[in-house]
């Protein structure tokens, strides 16, 4: 297994950096948006912090960065791996990546949508979100890994 420390911790937060941006734009549209009726509705199954008026996002910001960053640095570690079983530039084999974690994402996710008795529309958005999040987070992550560690 390899252990490219410049792809790892480079390419890992360039690609943390990217999906958490873009969770600014979609929490707003879709968490505070699409989904808040349902939200609402199923606040049985969210934390305390986020049943909160307001919702005390801060309180949960070193759980979600710290969770973001580790899942980022394994999803590198695993990309660095695999990454001459795609064909392309740095950026196409960070999109291919990107896709292939998106659908054990929705394997996952398909899955839990059996344990956990919540609306389909979320189910659906979520994984909307996570589509965009996983192909843009992959394509920087190869992007950035295709330049510091060519293979």
């Amino acid at each position: 297994m390899n252990f490219n420390l410049k792809v790892i911790f480079a390419g890992g937060l360039a690609m943390y950096v990217t999906q958490w941006i873009l969770s600014m734009l979609s929490g707003p549209l879709i968490h505070e948006g699409i989904l808040t009726e349902l939200y609402i509705q199923t606040q049985a199954f969210w934390r305390p912090e986020l049943n909160q008026q307001p919702p005390d996002m801060v309180a949960l910001l070193p759980r979600w960065i710290t969770v973001g960053v580790i899942a980022a640095l394994i999803q590198a570690t695993i990309y660095d791996n695999i990454r001459s079983a795609f064909d392309g530039s740095g950026l196409v084999k960070g999109l291919k990546f990107g896709l292939v974690v998106f659908l054990f994402h929705l394997c996952f996710s398909a899955g839990w949508s059996g344990v956990f008795n919540l609306p389909e529309m979320i189910w659906v958005w979520w994984n909307v979100e996570f589509l965009v999040m996983f192909l843009a987070g992959g394509a920087v992550l190869g992007t950035v890994a295709g330049k510091l560690a060519p293979e």
